[in-house]
């Protein structure tokens, strides 16, 4: 049963992986059918095409009565974002920091982080809280825009220009790939949901486990992959710009969608420990953001050690290791 269950995991996980990028294409390719300019593009359809395997799957979980791997989805793709990510990343090649990040896009993230912690806590999220979560991503974005417009100097990061450059020039191929692309992230967040609840109770752990970090790995991997390569192409700092942009639209788009679609409380087991960590390494990756202090492979590696920490924290609590050494 298991080795079924990993089957519908990975296969869950290429299609979705194929849809995002099929979604991708077909979706900047309408948008510049219609005029849009390359800039709003790049923050806005960019941005929401490569968070689409997170939402599906948080908002497939939600809607199957499993809050905790929703939730779990989007604070344990967070932490490996920062952690994982970054951490490869460094060990690869050595990330320079770029200037001014902190102030725009770390701040946002640190707010993000900081709106959803207090949500958290005041009880189950619902609509209203989604409702001021998605207002606060529109106005992150029009002010992204905005600001970007006023430095005059525009450079798309490699992923939105990569989009631009691929896609379709024919408003019927396009809206093609956006269909394929939606059917193939249904279809692989049904098999991914359906694969890692069932090992989840086979392993005798809960939902919140499975989506902190299995679920969460999976739907990181393709930012993985983009800042794996930047950096072997010597641009590592893509990296910072991908983590941070995508923790953004995790909190903000992702766990705005979810309470209007459904009431989501969030687990105790995430309001004890994993949250704090989400948080945590949000502060930590604003704080080098603000010193401009390089991300070499001494903090490359302490990243990658704190995650492999995280990780077995989720299998092994620590109350458990002390209640046994005592």
């Amino acid at each position: 049963m298991l080795f079924f269950s990993s089957l519908q995991v990975v296969g869950g996980l290429l299609l979705l992986i194929i849809g995002g990028e099929l979604l991708l294409r077909g979706a900047v390719g309408i948008a510049k059918h219609f005029g849009v300019s390359p800039l709003l593009i790049g923050l806005t359809v960019v941005s929401c095409a490569t968070s689409m395997p997170e939402l599906v799957v948080t908002v497939a979980a939600g809607l199957a009565n499993r809050p905790d791997l929703g939730v779990g989805n989007v604070v344990g793709s967070n932490i490996a974002n920062i952690l994982l990510i970054l951490g490869v990343t460094a060990m690869v090649s050595r990330i320079q920091p770029p200037d001014g990040m902190a102030t725009r896009d770390g701040g946002a993230m640190l707010l993000a982080s900081l709106a959803f912690v207090v949500m958290a806590f005041m009880g189950p999220l619902t609509w209203p809280n989604g409702a001021i979560l998605l207002t606060l991503l529109g106005a992150y974005l029009v002010y992204s825009y905005r600001s970007e417009i006023k430095r005059g100097d525009v450079a798309l990061d490699p992923e939105a220009q990569e989009a631009l450059e691929t896609a379709p020039k024919s408003i019927k191929t396009a809206a093609v790939l956006v269909a394929l692309g939606a059917i193939s992230l249904i279809v692989g967040s049904e098999l991914l949901v359906d694969g890692a609840v069932t090992i989840a109770r086979g392993l005798g752990v809960s939902d919140a486990a499975i989506g902190l970090t299995l679920v969460a790995f999976g739907t990181s991997l393709p930012e993985l992959a983009t800042s794996v390569v930047a950096a072997l192409r010597k641009h590592a700092d893509v990296a910072i710009g991908n983590v941070v942009g995508s923790n953004i639209f995790n909190v903000l788009g992702i766990l705005g969608v979810l309470p209007i679609v459904v009431v989501t409380p969030v687990g105790a087991e995430i309001l004890r420990f994993d949250i704090w960590v989400m948080l945590a390494a949000s502060l930590v990756l604003v704080l080098i953001l603000s010193t401009g202090v390089r991300i070499g492979r001494i903090m490359g590696c302490a990243f990658l050690l704190l995650y492999l920490g995280f990780v077995a924290e989720q299998f092994v609590p620590i109350e458990a290791l002390l209640s046994s050494a005592r």
